[in-house]
């Protein structure tokens, strides 16, 4: 018996599901010996506020907040989602969380082992967790996305794609959505016009 389609929820990690840059300003003021309240929090992509050429490199940053202070597995979830990939979950839709943290080499195993971790310690549900940069790559029927430059290379290789905002996108078109709440409502929304259209070919292919 042929398997059922699934309606797949491509769902992007740090600064969605995860408060990457609340989680990250404390390790940069530390790895900058600056007052924490020097690093401003609405910072933009590549985060050229925090001036982190003053002590090397973001890449170098990335891999002390990582190896030295645990930084995948001390983010705060973002409020809400958790429970309302849950309850997305629930309704049968297929959570593939698509994250690109293992874009520096050498302590793959470390940023794999805090993710996983993490994600099973807040009860965050997934079937299929992908470590890509080209999220397109792995393929879903909708997408939820922070980072601007991604967002905008989905929607232009025509994948659907909501904007979860932060300071970093306040520019990116929408939709979008300033919640979890209103992140769930729009997902529903596509869920129900997937689920017409796949009717309406299982009616046409009788």
């Amino acid at each position: 018996m042929p398997q059922q389609p699934q309606f797949v929820l491509g769902v992007d990690l740090d600064g969605v599901v995860a408060d990457f840059y609340a989680g990250l300003r404390p390790v940069a003021a530390e790895w900058l010996g600056s007052p924490v309240e020097s690093l401003t929090s609405n910072v933009t992509y590549g985060l050229p506020e925090w001036n982190l050429e003053r002590a090397g490199s973001y890449d170098d940053l990335h891999r002390f907040a990582v190896t030295q202070r645990n930084l995948f597995g001390e983010l705060e979830p973002i409020d809400g989602a958790a429970a309302t990939l849950r309850r997305l979950s629930a309704r049968n839709i297929r959570i593939r969380i698509i994250t690109h943290r293992l874009y520096i080499k050498y302590f793959h195993e470390e940023a794999v082992r805090q993710t996983t971790q993490w994600l099973e310690r807040h009860g965050v549900p997934y079937w299929d967790l992908c470590f890509m940069k080209d999220k397109a790559a792995v393929g879903a029927d909708l997408y939820i996305e922070d980072s601007p430059m991604n967002v905008e290379q989905l929607r232009a290789d025509g994948h659907p794609t909501i904007v979860f905002s932060n300071s970093t996108n306040a520019n990116v078109a929408p939709p979008r959505a300033d919640t979890w709440d209103e992140a769930e409502k729009l997902v529903l929304h596509a869920l129900e016009e997937w689920m017409k259209k796949h009717s309406e070919k299982e009616i046409s292919g009788r």
